[in-house]
Formats: C-alpha cells, structure tokens, sequence
C-alpha cells in the first residue's frame, strides 16, 4: 500500500512537474512571439513613416526639394505655372513658405537700385545673392525715381513684397525697414554709403563689403546694377538667383489682373505676337543709334546723351555702332524681319515698348505691312490705366506679363527686357 502511495505520489509529482514545464514552455514561446511582434511592428511603423516622410517631400513643389532629392534649386525645372488666361502670373505661386534659414546675422545691408524696371529686376536678384552670401539681413530694395523714367513707385507698388520676404526667407532675411536704433541713424545721415565695383564676384563682396558691414553694422550699396559677374560664378549662385527672379518677384495683385485682363483680350483674337520694339528716345539717345532720323533728331538724341551726367558714354559714332550689333532694329528694319520669319499678317502684332520714336511716321512701313498693331492703350480703357499713368515701371511690368504668355516673343535689341523674359520663359515651360 505505501509503496502503491510513493508511486502514485511519484506519478503525481511528474505529472505537476511535466505540467509546469509545459506552462513555461508555453510562457516562453509567448513571450518570444510577443517580442518578435513588437520588433516586426516597430520595423512596421519605421517604414510607414519614412515613406510617408518621403512621399510628402516629393510632393512639395521642386524648388524647395532637399539637396538629397535633387540639385536645388533649379532655375530650369519643372512649374506650376498655367500659361491659361484665368491663371497668368509672373511667377509660380508656392503654397507654403520654406522654413527659416538660421544663420548669425552679421549686419544689414540697404541697396539702392537704379535703372529701368528690369535693370533693377536684374539688381535685386544680384543685392539677395549677395546678402545671402554674407549673412547679412537685407532691407527691402529702394527703386530709381530720379532716372530719365522718373517713376515714383516704391518696391510695395510693382511687386509682392510679402510675398517676396516670405518666399525667400529659407535663404535670406529680408526686412521691411531697419531697427528703429538703426533707422534713426540712417536718418541723420550716419551710415557708409558705396556703390560696388562692377561685375565683381563673390569673393569681392566677403572680402571688401563684409568688413564694412561689421564696423558700420548698416551699408548702403547705391547704383546696384550689373555690380555680380554673370559668370564663372558656382551653379549655387546662379541658381539662387533665378530662385529670385522667377519665383521670388511676383507682381502685385493689382498689376496681374490688369495683365490677365490684356492677355485675355489678344487670346480671345487668336494667336499674338509680342515685339518689345525697344524704339524709345532714352535708347537711341543713350545707344547713339540714330539711323533713320533727321539732322534735328540726332540734335536732340545728343542734347539728351549729355544732359545726364551718369550716361558716361558722350560721343558716339552711330554707324560704327551699328556694324559692332549694338543698335536696336529700327521699325523699318523690324518689318522686314518679320517677313522673313514668315509671320502671319494677320497675326496680332502687341508693341511692348513705351512711345516709339518719330510716331507714326517711323511705324508706316511696319503697320503697312502688319496692319493689327497693338498696345496696351489700344486694347484697355483709358479707366483701366489711369492708376499706372505716369509710372513706367508699372506699364513695364503689363508688358511684361503679356510677353510671358505669347504665342511669340521677339526683342528688337538685345537688352535687359529681351533676357529676363527669355530666361523666364524657358524656366516656365521647362
């Protein structure tokens, strides 16, 4: 019986023992599996992340794309903008605004542009690369209002200002207007004023104006055009100024409806032609370019060459001039190339220029031979431009959205207009 007891007992015992074995077998097994689970969810959620991460940056428009994704940013690359009549626009509109760029702030630059409206396009594009470069916070350009044009429009009036700071703050820090301790002593005249050597590179700027930027903490560049060399510049450069250019200057709201009204009116007529017959008196007078014209027109083109003392070039030979390519086509001239790119005469043929030189009589043999010329005064209500009268830069500006969206754009001179439309056209409809 005892024994008949130990073996049950023993029985027993295994059969606990077995039992508590295959428990903690079985614990064990579940707590591996359920270890495993959370390495292979973890791994999991990493993955989805990373690629919603990914997804997300290659949905933002390119230019904002991180070096990593691709070069950056590109002045050729894809844009979102419609060349439709109800979407016109100088410049892609960016739907957020890139993070701030932070970086010590090594003073404040105030620059001073002068010129026409795409000289100092040109020079403002220039002034942010530079500021960039220096770690130095811009103050928004001032504009020309003493030149031949006499425009008195502030920056506020042709471009987006907002706009402009916002959408260039990931590179640069752009301020309305200086620090009121600073401002006051710009008032009084204390701040160190020069206008830079031209075509200078970067190297120029670190190592001449960065100094002068420490010691005086505000610098005025006055005479700001054509100051950046146009090559043998780093890619980075160049590309940060086509950022500028083509996404950063956006025109007013006030001056992109009035372009989308024109462009709407030449649409709804057929195909258009813009021809920025660069014809006006201050070209001719400061070119020296004078063919065609009487003996009291040259007068009167010289008269004006001497009459402003910052166009340096005095006495000029019209006909050598001419045989180096550095006049404009005159409008008989102009005619005459249109024929021969085979235009359509009944094509609309848009004059992006202000007043033409001689009037009417220097236009017979053009309209002789393309009878729709037209203009933006032709084509609006005198209501329509009654706001931009008397401010060149404005009409400019009209001109220039409607040269984006023709159906061809043909410079009759090689100048600041002809390029900066060419470039934006390309970056456009790349």
């Amino acid at each position: 019986m005892v024994r008949l007891i130990v073996g049950d007992e023993k029985c027993k015992c295994r059969e606990e023992t077995l039992n508590v074995n295959m428990i903690f077998v079985e614990k064990s097994n579940q707590i591996v599996f359920r270890a495993g689970m959370k390495v292979w969810m973890k791994r999991v959620l990493l993955t989805m992340l990373l690629w919603i991460g990914l997804v997300q940056l290659m949905a933002l428009d390119e230019t904002w794309r991180p070096r990593l994704l691709k070069s950056w940013p590109s002045c050729s690359g894809h844009s979102d903008v419609s060349s439709s009549d109800d979407t016109l626009s100088s410049v892609p509109h960016i739907t957020s605004p890139p993070p701030k760029r932070i970086y010590k702030n090594n003073g404040y630059l105030m620059v001073s542009c002068n010129g026409g409206l795409n000289q100092m396009r040109a020079a403002i594009c220039d002034m942010v690369t530079i500021a960039r470069y220096l770690n130095v916070t811009l103050i928004v350009p001032e504009l020309d209002k003493t030149s031949f044009w006499a425009d008195p429009s502030d920056f506020q009036d042709i471009f987006d200002v907002d706009h402009f700071i916002t959408s260039l703050r990931g590179e640069v820090r752009i301020l309305k207007e200086l620090p009121p301790r600073l401002k006051r002593r710009v008032e009084v005249g204390k701040v160190y004023s020069l206008p830079p050597i031209s075509w200078s590179d970067i190297s120029y700027y670190k190592k001449e104006i960065l100094p002068l930027v420490k010691k005086y903490k505000v610098v005025h560049l006055n005479r700001t055009d054509s100051r950046l060399a146009n090559n043998g510049l780093a890619p980075e450069i160049q590309k940060l100024r086509c950022m500028v250019n083509f996404r950063g200057l956006r025109f007013t709201s006030r001056i992109e409806e009035l372009g989308r009204k024109l462009v709407k009116i030449l649409k709804k007529n057929g195909p258009f032609v813009v021809l920025h017959l660069r014809y006006e008196i201050d070209m001719l007078a400061f070119s020296g370019c004078t063919r065609g014209c009487t003996n009291d027109e040259v007068d009167e083109l010289t008269r004006m060459r001497y009459a402003y003392p910052w166009w340096k070039e005095k006495v000029i030979d019209s006909e050598i001039k001419r045989r180096e390519g550095l006049c404009p086509l005159t409008p008989e001239e102009t005619a005459l190339i249109l024929r021969a790119f085979d235009i359509n005469p009944k094509y609309q043929i848009y004059i992006a220029s202000g007043e033409i030189y001689g009037g009417q009589k220097r236009m017979e043999s053009l309209a002789a031979t393309f009878p729709q010329l037209v203009n933006k005064e032709t084509l609006l209500e005198s209501s329509d431009l009654r706001v931009f009268q008397n401010h060149s830069s404005q009409m400019a500006a009209l001109d220039y959205l409607v040269s984006l969206e023709s159906d061809i754009f043909i410079p009759t001179y090689d100048g600041n207009m002809a390029k900066v439309v060419e470039g934006h056209r390309r970056h456009v409809n790349k």
